[in-house]
């Protein structure tokens, strides 16, 4: 793997989008689900009003904790955390198909949750922007 890339159009161009197939759920964090939720939570925040986690759906399932599914795609690229550019063209070509996504930035990659149904699309449409950068 490469260095940071900071340029968007290399970090564009350098994406890789690459699909988990695994499914994933967004859900609040309660005391009695705790130790469950953040034991197999890919990733949380704390907000004023609680803790939020993404944790495998089948997970969710089990606890009883309903809500959409996503599927997560990666952006290879190592892209810098102070680049600019590459969080708005992703939002914005997944948009322009009619398709919702919520980013979380990661030290080394972006990830891009989409909704599972629609995974594959999203996916294609990250190629062809990929595509489209490199010229």
């Amino acid at each position: 793997m490469g260095g940071v890339v900071t340029e968007s159009i290399a970090m564009i161009g350098g994406m890789s989008p690459q699909l988990d197939p695994q499914v994933w759920r967004f859900v609040q964090v309660s005391p009695e689900t705790a130790s469950q939720l953040l034991g197999a939570a890919i990733g949380t925040f704390r907000e004023e009003e609680g803790v939020s986690a993404i944790v495998p759906s089948v997970l969710a399932d089990e606890l009883g904790i309903a809500g959409p599914d996503f599927c997560c795609i990666t952006l290879q690229v190592h892209s810098d955390l102070v680049g600019v550019g590459l969080t708005a063209a992703v939002s914005r070509s997944l948009a322009d198909a009619g398709i919702a996504c919520n980013i979380v930035a990661a030290f080394h990659h972006d990830h891009v949750f989409v909704p599972a149904a629609l995974s594959k699309d999203a996916l294609a449409v990250l190629i062809e922007l990929s595509g489209k950068s490199l010229g």
